[in-house]
């Protein structure tokens, strides 16, 4: 099979979706791989790099898409990528479609194969490909938070660990799934007061037993999250129903009750935010106030930390590359119930019930189209 891996286009978005070394192993089972030059270049992974791995170098995302039979990314296909897609070529990347009438729009309209990494699953109830990103989102909104915090950015100038004599900044953290427990494992570092809601009893229990008195837990409801909030400095939203839009957890009405140059942070934006007040920006330009609260609410947030989170997706991504290449994307998907969940659209019809219903599109069973 031709795998094409072209240069990332969507703002300040260096990851890359594959490593050398991912190319080295495809090279190995037969396959051959087209990369676009000065694709990985700003992460240190140089043309070179690729050469020795194998990768044939093509100067253009044009090449790549009119030769490649799996075109493997990161981020949703732009406007000008999905032009490009012929039918029955396979994609495999992040989507988030639920919250993107129009890319799922062009995808279904051109009669490609789109599979999900936000959507495959696994034996353990969990999403496999989307966890090392929301490892790193989780981390980074720590970090996000904290500098929003700051007078200059807007904050209300706390520091999140305190001094000695001050008292630590309050972190509420909405969902306690991957991204949440990673926020909150960063601010219990830094050494604020944190709380984390979920709506699980069986995750606050786990969380209660591996951070213990560290880390507050409560059960999530209207309440609890208003009356948190309301408490917070930075509240991080964490909240994830796969492949639906976010449920929006914090009212615009909230704001107004909650601390002057508090942060939010919206970890959920890529699948539509769950605050209602949420609106999604860049790195560029990562932030906005209103009712006097600062909203980070970046969507591709660990493309700020581009090249730990591409060797992290690489090592995910890598097996199911590699039986989609070696197999042919309908055994693969057949043999895979849980790779099968990550297919999202089938030469124009959607597959992913969520999404189906989201975008108000006819479902079409995965089983069924192939």
């Amino acid at each position: 099979m031709i795998i094409g891996v072209p240069k990332e286009i969507k703002n300040h978005e260096y990851r890359v979706g594959m490593t050398p070394t991912g190319v080295r192993e495809l090279i190995h089972q037969g396959h051959q791989v087209l990369v676009q030059r000065e694709g990985g270049t700003a992460i240190g992974l140089t043309n070179e790099l690729y050469e020795a791995a194998g990768a044939t170098l093509v100067e253009s995302p044009q090449e790549i898409f009119a030769s490649a039979d799996m075109i493997v990314k990161v981020k949703e296909p732009q406007p000008q990528e999905c032009a490009m897609f012929r039918p029955g070529q396979l994609l495999f990347t992040y989507l988030h479609l639920a919250p993107d009438p129009e890319q799922t729009k062009l995808l279904v309209a051109s009669g490609a194969i789109a599979i999900a990494y936000e959507t495959v699953t696994d034996d353990h109830g969990g999403l496999p490909l989307l966890a090392p990103m929301s490892e790193v989102a989780g981390r980074m909104a720590i970090q996000a938070g904290a500098h929003s915090l700051e007078k200059a950015q807007g904050g209300n100038g706390t520091l999140l660990g305190g001094v000695p004599g001050v008292e630590p900044g309050k972190v509420v953290v909405i969902g306690g799934g991957v991204v949440g427990e990673n926020a909150a494992r960063m601010a219990m570092g830094l050494g604020a007061d944190v709380t984390v809601l979920d709506r699980s009893i069986d995750r606050l229990k786990l969380l209660d037993n591996l951070y213990g008195p560290r880390l507050k837990t409560r059960f999530s409801t209207v309440e609890s999250v208003e009356s948190m909030v309301c408490e917070a400095d930075l509240v991080v939203g964490a909240v994830l129903i796969p492949g639906a839009a976010a449920p929006k957890l914090v009212k615009r009405d909230t704001l107004a009750k909650m601390k002057k140059g508090a942060v939010l942070v919206d970890v959920a934006i890529d699948q539509g935010g769950c605050f209602e007040t949420s609106k999604a920006t860049t790195h560029q330009d990562p932030s906005y106030s209103i009712e006097g609260v600062v909203h980070y609410c970046v969507a591709n947030m660990p493309g700020g930390v581009a090249r730990t989170a591409t060797f992290a997706l690489t090592n995910s991504t890598l097996p199911y590359v590699i039986a989609l290449a070696n197999k042919g994307y309908r055994r693969a998907l057949l043999d895979d119930k849980h790779l099968r969940n990550g297919l999202n659209v089938f030469k124009g019809q959607v597959t992913c019930q969520p999404v189906a219903s989201d975008l108000g599109y006819e479902y079409v069973s995965a089983t069924d189209v192939l």
